[in-house]
């Protein structure tokens, strides 16, 4: 699977879902959404963890800047899609650990889980409010003993990309940051109707309903700008 750097962020231009999950699991990556937020204001260190991972188009302006600079066939992967997935096609023969979320969110996430794919086996889970050392130690440790061949770590970003690297040193899997999407999956966070969805006009649903994110908007405005200019 062949990658390109967009603002020096790296980022893969899968042909399909199934080839990236594909890859995921022959190099046991950690899988990183990248968005023309991601890419127009990378810093240093949001970079970094990019590109020492698996950066794929999780946005509409990332698959935008992939077929600009030739991958035509590169797909949109939305990263609360592209979990959902790997469950679909591993739950009868791959183990999972949950990290992330309120109590009660992580809770509803396993039951609606084990409820949607019967005989997933999910080894163990937690909430994402890791306080203390000692108590990521304790993560660390349980991974470890549980041997999960994927971790799903939904805490936001960079929190939860440096977190599974650190996992990653001790425990090697399929790593996944989920960002709000266990929200989402439980119904405690509304994600755009299908229509605007299939349409990549996503973006301008949560607009519509939050007028407040014009000032985020404003910057896929200068993404664009950038893109035409030939700046990626």
């Amino acid at each position: 699977m062949e990658s390109q750097a967009l603002n020096n962020v790296i980022t893969y231009a899968p042909k399909s879902r199934a080839q990236l999950i594909d890859y995921a699991f022959e190099h046991h990556k950690i899988l990183v959404a990248v968005n023309a937020e991601k890419i127009l204001h990378a810093t240093d260190q949001s970079r970094a963890i990019i590109n020492r991972n698996l950066g794929y188009p999780d946005g509409i302006g990332a698959v935008w800047a992939l077929r600009k600079k030739g991958y035509k066939d590169v797909v949109k992967i939305p990263g609360c899609e592209l979990w959902l997935d790997i469950v679909k096609k591993y739950h009868t023969t791959k183990s999972f650990y949950l990290v992330g979320g309120k109590q009660d969110v992580i809770e509803d996430t396993v039951t609606k889980l084990e409820q949607e794919f019967n005989g997933i086996d999910i080894c163990n889970f937690r909430n994402g409010y890791i306080k203390t050392e000692a108590e990521e130690q304790q993560l660390i440790e349980d991974i470890i003993h549980h041997q999960p061949d994927v971790v799903f770590v939904a805490m936001g970003s960079p929190r939860q990309e440096l977190l599974m690297e650190r996992i990653q040193q001790k425990h090697q899997a399929v790593y996944q940051g989920l960002g709000g999407s266990f929200d989402v999956y439980t119904g405690n966070v509304k994600r755009a109707p299908h229509w605007w969805v299939k349409n990549n006009l996503e973006w301008a649903y949560r607009l519509v309903n939050q007028p407040s994110r014009i000032k985020r908007q404003i910057h896929l405005v200068r993404f664009l700008v950038n893109l035409i200019l030939g700046k990626y």
